[in-house]
């Protein structure tokens, strides 16, 4: 049912809203900038501050731009609004709204249509990569569109990128700056070529409009007067460069955000436009929302030791303050190797299920997308029904856009309270399309195709259970209710969810909450992870397990592994960890190392090319410090990669799932002579020895052979 208002009272909007969220709601003027920590309803206090300038009048509701970073949130928000009686309201993401005005402005400045976006930069990437004859595995060409792309929202040139990239501590494995530097002017050029822009573009176009154009930007500047930015702390340098540019000489601006929750420091986001706001806007009222309705005081606890006394960019995390009742208190696993420790969970999910917690209220978590595998086998071998969560786009997705418009001309030529319950007419019209009750085994693009089709299902059975909740004299629903009802959210942006338990990493689980969470590989080289060795990126490890932490309302489970597959080197729980660790977990760790100082583990404490101590994980895994020059032959390491190449090839698996860069790299410094050495070696154990050590070996020993020549 709607709650939407035609008109708001403004005294009754601020009735609902804590003394913090008040104060954010009334004020309407001048800079202002909202510490938000996690589940403390900054959406509510953001929304209810535009609803409450609009119903006063003093905001003109075409006047007010709201932007934020996905096409979900902006749905929310535009939802939301809309039930505050506050419509009319532009609620977009960055490159949403700077692509529309880049459309309407650049045939006006330029003559001519605003260039198409390129439907895959990634194959541009590839062939500019090709005709510089330098050789690109996916891995890596991943990289490198990564890399191009940060350089973009960072307003870096591919002239400065070396100098910069540098100084900002960047680097891709086995392509040096100078490469990646040719790489992108070729990629420039091309897009020149075929008169294409891409995502970053967009915003570069926005930008050299308003900058370049005076009456362009009199015009945007005269459209938007009030200027609202969600998870500000997000924001790289070109959209705050953006930012400036639409906002001119004003001060109309609310900035939102929580710099304890930055974790995408590695595309450009930089939290100190947030923690810097009151010295950069003098005057500027700073208000922090720190009652958090969303989780326990166990959850909240938890999350609270983990970030204490930590510093976020300047500014301490806010420490929460619990709303809800006590909860069950956090669990804290260890298990023998990662087959048991998924087990482990999987186990947890069904007893939280015989306690009634719906399986899409339950979600598993991880810091990369290798460490899924052994959790989706554990749920299929239990029958346990679950989802992977993808991208935001989940309304452009082919079997989406076909199932909708299939659904509509079924629901147009369907009569009055014709073929059964809404549910089995949906069932059958997804049945044409592919769909079955049970999911296809394994992953890939046919389960993806299942999840959708059986998140659209979901809809029509949440429907008519709200109905049966709503007794005999409600509304039937039909096939046409639930084609209105999709066709609503698709505007909204608002994902259905289906009956299972959320599979998906930290970085995408940002935003979002479950009853019960498990947070999987909490251990060190996972959380942080490996390859996290400066300081700061070292810190954005911490917050990406506080915003796991944060996923949980009343259930939470962190467990770790201390063998990889039942071998190789003991690991420890993650030093995050330490604040939270009650004292039966705690013995596991010094044992482990000095396990692994016996064993003359390859994970060595003393750098092999100038001998003195080793000070993190990541360099004891290497066997040297970062600074110091590798021990390894380039041939050696170039037979490796060609032999992983064509591995992954036949098993139609990315590169890294044979072996990581920083595996191959162990091998080539350490050249294990015999099985025993291999297993050594960190990332290989048991298993991946016995499949591929014979192979290893013989390209080590032939190398060997080689340089006594």
């Amino acid at each position: 049912m709607s709650n939407t208002r035609t008109s708001a009272d403004p005294e009754a909007l601020l009735a609902g809203l804590d003394p913090e969220q008040r104060a954010v709601a009334t004020t309407l003027n001048g800079p202002l900038a909202v510490i938000a920590g996690a589940g403390t309803g900054k959406t509510r206090a953001i929304t209810h501050r535009i609803a409450y300038g609009v119903a006063t009048g003093t905001y003109n509701p075409t006047a007010v731009l709201a932007v934020t970073f996905t096409t979900r949130a902006a749905g929310e928000l535009r939802g939301r609004l809309q039930q505050l009686g506050a419509r009319g309201v532009q609620t977009r993401t960055f490159h949403s709204a700077a692509l529309r005005q880049a459309q309407y402005f650049w045939p006006q400045a330029y003559g001519g249509e605003l260039p198409q976006v390129l439907d895959n930069r990634m194959s541009l990437v590839a062939e500019s990569a090709s005709r510089l004859r330098i050789r690109v595995d996916t891995p890596r060409l991943r990289d490198l569109v990564s890399e191009i792309a940060w350089a973009k929202v960072s307003n870096v040139t591919a002239e400065d990128y070396p100098r910069l990239a540098a100084a900002a501590g960047r680097s891709i494995a086995s392509i040096d700056p100078e490469t990646v530097a040719r790489v992108f002017t070729a990629y420039e050029g091309a897009k020149r070529d075929r008169g294409r822009i891409d995502f970053e573009d967009i915003l570069l176009c926005a930008a050299a409009l308003i900058s370049e154009h005076e009456q362009v930007a009199d015009t945007i500047r005269r459209t938007y007067r009030h200027l609202v930015v969600d998870e500000y702390q997000d924001v790289s340098p070109l959209q705050q460069a953006l930012l400036t540019l639409w906002r001119g000489d004003r001060s109309e601006l609310c900035v939102v955000g929580d710099p304890a929750q930055t974790i995408h420091s590695f595309a450009g986001a930089q939290a100190s436009y947030l923690t810097d706001f009151a010295r950069r806007h003098p005057g500027a009222t700073v208000v922090k929302l720190v009652r958090d309705y969303r989780s326990t005081p166990q959850v909240v606890g938890c999350a609270n030791k983990i970030m204490s006394g930590v510093k976020a960019g300047g500014i301490s995390a806010v420490t929460l303050q619990a709303q809800q009742p006590a909860g069950p208190e956090v669990e804290f696993v260890e298990a023998p190797d990662e087959a048991a420790e998924a087990a482990g969970i999987a186990d947890w999910l069904s007893r939280q299920a015989s306690d009634g917690v719906q399986w899409r209220e339950m979600a598993v978590l991880y810091r990369i997308n290798a460490q899924s595998p052994a959790i989706e086998q554990a749920l299929a071998e239990r029958q346990i029904p679950y989802l992977v969560r993808s991208g935001e786009r989940f309304y452009e997705r082919p079997e989406v856009r076909q199932a909708l418009l299939t659904l509509r001309t079924e629901a147009r030529a369907m009569g009055e309270g014709e073929g059964g319950s809404a549910v089995d007419q949906m069932k059958a019209v997804l049945g044409t399309l592919g769909w079955s009750p049970s999911p296809p085994d394994g992953a890939g693009a046919v389960r993806e195709r299942w999840e959708s089709l059986s998140a659209l299902l979901s809809v029509a059975e949440d429907l008519t259970a709200r109905v049966a909740e709503e007794g005999p004299t409600a509304t039937p629903v039909d096939l046409r209710a639930v084609s209105a009802e999709l066709d609503a959210r698709a505007e909204a942006q608002h994902v259905p969810v289906a009956q299972g338990v959320t599979v998906s990493t930290l970085h995408s689980a940002k935003g979002l909450e479950w009853e019960a969470v498990a947070l999987l590989g909490t251990q060190e080289g996972s959380l942080p992870f490996v390859l996290a060795t400066r300081p700061e990126q070292v810190e954005e490890e911490r917050r990406l397990l506080y915003v796991g932490v944060t996923r949980a309302r009343r259930r939470l489970r962190l467990s770790w592994s201390r063998t990889r597959n039942g071998g190789g080197n003991p690991r420890k729980p993650s030093r995050f960890l330490d604040p939270v660790l009650p004292e039966s977990a705690r013995g596991a760790g010094p044992t482990a190392a000095r396990s692994t100082r016996r064993r003359g583990s390859v994970l060595s404490q003393h750098c092999r090319s100038c001998g003195s101590a080793l000070g993190d994980a990541a360099e004891r895994k290497l066997g040297r410090h970062l600074s110091c020059p590798s021990t390894f032959d380039e041939q050696t390491m170039a037979l490796l990669r060609e032999w992983r190449r064509q591995q992954a090839s036949e098993q139609k698996v990315p590169a890294f799932c044979i072996f990581t860069d920083a595996t191959l790299i162990a091998l080539a410094e350490a050249r294990p002579h015999n099985r025993s050495d291999l297993v050594k070696v960190q990332g290989l154990g048991p298993a991946k020895a016995d499949k591929y050590g014979d192979e290893v070996l013989a390209i080590l020993g032939s190398e060997s052979e080689r340089a006594r020549v």
